[in-house]
């Protein structure tokens, strides 16, 4: 071949390696976008509505967050607290008494629940409504369900100041690690299963 042929075929295959090479720069850069935007976009409350099912189908999932009261309870032995204290963890708060069938039913899977994540930042908050004179009934129900520690809302100002109120016996509703609620069911639910857990996750997860 010619030199006046090589520069020729030269100047043919030049374009052709200039287009390559723009095809594999546009194709990085697209790459390295895509990356950069999913690093950088703010992530929104996960969706908890795929867990609506088994015993937790009547689940109900507010659209947005909703905010916690700011009630005040107390601990057994009468010192004060409000769902303001637990923020930072995930919270299945429970409210129960001891003359409620169905809440003394799932209570021992809410100790189950408890006890599966007891080194993550989750606390399953049992208040019970109960009368000062069925004291010793609120301690017998913790003792046989460990770890567990219930606390108390006898005056129901709790149940009156959420909102929407509670429905009735037993109401469990679950605040993300920023203290707004993301569920609620009402009526009892197997909250050792798949579907609670799910939940759990979801919102450790969460920052």
């Amino acid at each position: 071949m010619s030199e006046v042929q090589s520069e020729a075929a030269a100047k043919k295959r030049n374009p052709v390696r200039i287009a390559l090479g723009g095809v594999i720069l546009v194709g990085v850069a697209a790459v390295l976008y895509v990356i950069a935007t999913a690093s950088f976009k703010p992530s929104g409350p996960a969706d908890l509505t795929e867990f609506k099912k088994g015993t937790l189908e009547k689940l109900d999932v507010p659209a947005t967050p909703r905010a916690a009261p700011t009630t005040v309870f107390t601990s057994l032995d009468g010192k004060p607290a409000t769902l303001a204290d637990f923020k930072g963890r995930v919270v299945v708060m429970n409210l129960w008494a001891t003359w409620c069938a169905p809440c003394k039913a799932e209570m021992p899977t809410l100790a189950k629940l408890q006890a599966a994540y007891a080194t993550q930042p989750l606390t399953v908050l049992p208040i019970s409504v109960d009368r000062d004179s069925d004291l010793n009934l609120i301690n017998e129900e913790m003792a046989a369900n460990p770890p567990l520690k219930t606390y108390r809302d006898p005056g129901y100002k709790l149940s009156f100041a959420m909102d929407p109120r509670a429905a009735g016996y037993p109401t469990t509703v679950i605040y993300d690690r920023q203290g707004r609620e993301r569920a609620r069911m009402a009526g009892p639910a197997d909250w050792s299963g798949p579907e609670a857990r799910g939940i759990v996750e979801k919102l450790l997860a969460e920052k």
